[in-house]
């Protein structure tokens, strides 16, 4: 979904101020989405093993995007190659899976804590049990 310029996004101010703040904030909330989303989908982790000698890069989703070996790696024999580049995988999924909380922390916060970033109605003015708990799954 892609936000115009205005304050309200796609939504037309209603008059009501404390619904407007909501579409204020759902507005920015949702631009904020929509640029974390074009970030993780250009996040790509590396790793290594063999002193660089094998390089393997990933997405998030785990996909692989580039894997490099060194001339010198192929001495190390077919199966101590296969164990480096399934090592450097290990390594760039870790180091996607890094890059892709670092971009999501600021939207959702740490876990076990809410996120800065997400709409929480006050309680009785939406939340269905009143909690005001907030994310995904609340």
């Amino acid at each position: 979904m892609t936000t115009n310029g205005g304050p309200f996004g796609p939504f037309s101010p209603t008059g009501d101020p404390e619904v407007d703040e909501v579409l204020k904030t759902l507005n920015a909330q949702s631009a904020d989405f929509e640029e974390a989303g074009r970030l993780l989908s250009e996040t790509v982790g590396r790793g290594e093993a063999e002193e660089g000698r094998v390089v393997v890069e990933v997405r998030p989703n785990g996909s692989l995007t580039a894997l490099r070996i060194d001339p010198r790696a192929m001495r190390l024999g077919s199966e101590a190659l296969a164990e480096a580049i399934l090592r450097a995988a290990g390594a760039a999924e870790a180091d996607a899976a890094e890059r892709a909380e670092s971009l999501m922390l600021p939207l959702f916060g740490e876990p076990g804590t809410p996120g800065p970033g997400l709409y929480v109605p006050p309680p009785g003015t939406g939340d269905p049990d009143d909690s005001g708990r907030r994310g995904p799954g609340r």
